[in-house]
């Protein structure tokens, strides 16, 4: 993907920064991991510190420090994961403020707009995130919201440098997603996102959906599965067609002491690593495991020390950014499935030995 801060190579993870920043790391750290693009939440950074102040600064790259491609995501997720806290109508969302309890309304105009001004290469349309027990009905419903949220995202988005990305909805049910593929191809959009899945529901109908959807959607534009950062996962949906995704889980495993390695995850708190010597990984070359010891690691996570947090986050996002490039290496090769299994064999035998 070509944007205006840079070229991608798909497939790519994309590490979250919700609030302006990729937990304890910075924007030359990130360049280090090789990560391609950095996701921004639009409604966190709507609430603090504001649209405005950003605008101010000369838009999120600036502001940031972060020179690269990005991407902002509309709310939608915030439409699941705060569902206690607001309440969905035609017009758009109004949200109770998870920092101060004010109410603030979200309508398709006001997201776009906001992205607009945040000055993302890639924003999202505004799209209801329905969870996965949800009814049959109430997936209809809210997919149809959904494809009309968008065309108003499509009709109110005038930035010509900024991508317009699309969001299939429609939860477990093919009809239904076949349905909201319709509806949102018909829109038009620079690119198209899988929704609604990884949100609860069993691995395999996640795969089973996205192996119908990926297909039908336009090969000459990017794909993105919202929502997935355990390396199994992301494999699978590469092999499915996927150029993009995203996730909390390698930042937030490390913040809880788990390192993720080419021979599973590993939980650095366990006693085993109290005097193991060795390197973080080492297959891996980022400055965890170069220059400190899994022993010195686990103490920093013992001893909740910020050092500890931010050397396994840098390894955590170069680990998956490192495997995204042998998945590009390997689709160029003609060898991707060959090595897939290979691969994966490897990770989770690890992980059924026990040793997690």
């Amino acid at each position: 993907m070509r944007t205006p801060h840079g070229q991608v190579e798909t497939p790519t993870f994309m590490p979250v920064g919700t609030r302006g920043t990729v937990k304890g790391l910075t924007p030359r750290d990130l360049r280090e991991t090789g990560a391609g693009l950095v996701l921004g939440n639009t409604y966190h950074l709507y609430l603090r510190p504001g649209v405005d102040v950003i605008r101010g600064a000369g838009g999120l790259h600036a502001f940031t420090g972060w020179n690269g491609p990005m991407l902002t995501d509309s709310g939608g997720y915030q439409v699941f994961s705060l569902s206690k806290i607001r309440k969905l109508s035609e017009e758009g969302v109004e949200f109770a403020s998870v920092y101060d309890g004010s109410s603030h309304f979200f309508t398709p105009e006001l997201t776009t707009r906001a992205q607009e001004d945040l000055g993302a290469d890639i924003a999202m349309v505004l799209d209801e995130c329905p969870p996965a027990d949800a009814s049959r009905e109430y997936h209809a419903e809210s997919l149809r919201r959904t494809a009309r949220w968008a065309r108003r995202c499509k009709e109110a988005h005038t930035r010509q440098d900024q991508a317009l990305f699309g969001i299939v909805q429609g939860g477990l049910f093919g009809d239904l997603r076949s349905e909201s593929l319709e509806r949102t191809l018909e829109i038009g959009f620079s690119g198209y996102a899988v929704g609604g899945l990884s949100v609860g529901e069993p691995g395999e109908k996640m795969l089973d959906v996205l192996s119908k959807v990926s297909p039908e959607l336009p090969s000459e534009k990017p794909r993105y599965f919202m929502g997935i950062g355990d390396p199994v996962g992301i494999l699978e949906v590469i092999s499915l067609g996927v150029d993009m995704f995203d996730c909390v889980l390698p930042t937030r495993l490390a913040r809880h002491g788990s390192a993720l390695t080419a021979e599973g995850r590993i939980n650095l708190k366990n006693a085993r690593y109290r005097t193991d010597f060795g390197p973080l990984d080492p297959e891996c070359s980022c400055e965890a495991c170069a220059g400190y010891s899994r022993a010195y690691l686990s103490h920093l996570c013992r001893e909740n020390e910020l050092l500890g947090h931010r050397l396994i986050t840098l390894h955590n996002v170069t680990f998956v950014s490192e495997l995204c490039r042998m998945a590009r290496e390997n689709i160029k090769a003609g060898s991707y499935e060959k090595w897939v299994r290979a691969w994966i064999g490897r990770y989770e035998g690890r992980i059924a030995s026990g040793t997690e």
